[in-house]
C-alpha cells in the first residue's frame, strides 16, 4: 500500500513538472516566449520536402498567423485553422539550419528547421497498360484454422496452463494473506 502512494505521488509530481515546463519554442533563446504555441513538423527534412506548420489556437493567437522563412514561401494560417503546409525550396542547403518565424496578434517567435542531405523520393507516374486477366485468377489465401491444429503440442499447452494456474493461485494466496494481516 505504501508503494502505491509513493508511485502515485511520483507520477503526480512528474505530470506537474511536464505541464509547467516551457515549450521548445519558448526555451529557444529567451525571445520566443509567446502566448501561443507553434511547431514545424518534421523539424528535419530534405530539400523539396513538405512541412506542416502548426499554431496552437488555444492560446492568444486568434487572428491570422503569418509563418516566414527564407527556405519556403510565406504562409498565412487563417483564423479558425491551426495548421498549413509549406514546401521547402529545392535549393535549400543540406546540413543548414533555417529559422522559421511565427507571428500572430502582435507576438512572434521562431524555431529551427534543419535540412538533411538527399532528395525526397517522388515516384514517377507509370503508364498504365492493360493487364490481361488469367482464365483462373488467384482468389487469395484460403484461411483455415489459423494454426490451431497444425503444430499442436499437448506438452506446451499443459505447461502454459500450469503457469497460468500457478500465477493465479499465488496471487490469490498472497491477497488472502495480506487481508488476514491487515485484519489483525
Amino acid at each position: 500500500m505504501h508503494a502505491i502512494r509513493i508511485a502515485s505521488a511520483a507520477l503526480l509530481g512528474f505530470s506537474a513538472l511536464a505541464l509547467t515546463a516551457p515549450s521548445a519554442a519558448a526555451r529557444d533563446d529567451g525571445h520566443n516566449i509567446t502566448p501561443f504555441g507553434f511547431s514545424v513538423l518534421p523539424s528535419t527534412i530534405a530539400p523539396g520536402g513538405q512541412v506542416k506548420l502548426h499554431v496552437n489556437r488555444d492560446g492568444e493567437c486568434k487572428g491570422p498567423a503569418r509563418v516566414t522563412s527564407v527556405v519556403f514561401d510565406t504562409v498565412v494560417i487563417p483564423p479558425g485553422r491551426s495548421w498549413a503546409t509549406a514546401q521547402v525550396d529545392w535549393d535549400a542547403k543540406p546540413g543548414a539550419v533555417y529559422r522559421v518565424r511565427f507571428s500572430c496578434d502582435g507576438a512572434s517567435g521562431s524555431t529551427d528547421l534543419t535540412i538533411v542531405g538527399g532528395r525526397p523520393h517522388h515516384p514517377r507516374p507509370v503508364p498504365i497498360d492493360p493487364v490481361p486477366v488469367p482464365a483462373n485468377p488467384h482468389r487469395g489465401v484460403h484461411a483455415g484454422l489459423g494454426g490451431s491444429i497444425a503444430g499442436f503440442d499437448l506438452k506446451e499447452t499443459g505447461m502454459g496452463l500450469a503457469l497460468i494456474a500457478g500465477s493465479v493461485g499465488t496471487a490469490y494466496r498472497l491477497s488472502r494473506r495480506r487481508s488476514a494481516e491487515e485484519g489483525t
